[in-house]
Order: C-alpha cells, then sequence, then structure tokens
C-alpha cells in the first residue's frame, strides 16, 4: 500500500475543485483551520488550577476576571 504521489493529490484535489466549487473553497479551508486550532486548544490539556470561590456571586466575579476555572465550594448541609 503505497502512499499519495502526486498524480493522485492532483486528482483528488480536482474533485474537491468541483465538489465545492471555486468559491466555496476558501471558506472551507478557513473553517478546516479553526476546527483544528479549536482541537487543538481541546488536547493540549490545561494545567492551571481552578479557582475555588465560596458561593455563585463570587463564581460570577472570578469568572468575569480571568480565564481560569471556577469551582464552587459545596455548602455543608450536615451541620447539627
Amino acid at each position: 500500500m503505497a502512499g499519495l504521489g502526486a498524480p493522485e493529490l492532483i486528482i483528488v484535489l480536482v474533485v474537491i475543485l468541483v465538489l465545492f466549487g471555486g468559491s466555496k473553497l476558501p471558506k472551507l479551508a478557513r473553517s478546516l483551520g479553526e476546527a483544528q486550532s479549536e482541537f487543538k486548544k481541546g488536547t493540549d490539556g490545561d494545567t492551571t488550577p481552578p479557582v475555588l470561590v465560596a458561593d455563585k456571586e463570587d463564581a460570577a466575579a472570578a469568572a468575569e476576571v480571568g480565564e481560569r476555572p471556577v469551582v464552587v465550594a459545596k455548602e455543608d448541609t450536615d451541620r447539627t
């Protein structure tokens, strides 16, 4: 099983051009590039620790300030 050579790539490009047309190719390339960059962002793995806040008001304020994930501390309802 051989890889794709120049003739095969030219045939594939001509088929894509016929299917999508010349006017839609820039939009298609742009959307593929955006999808690729979004995928890379998602797979990089976020190593920043989340911000732990006490209540929802603090969570809203913390979310506005930075891009770090915000975690609201669970209230202890078992107090006796």
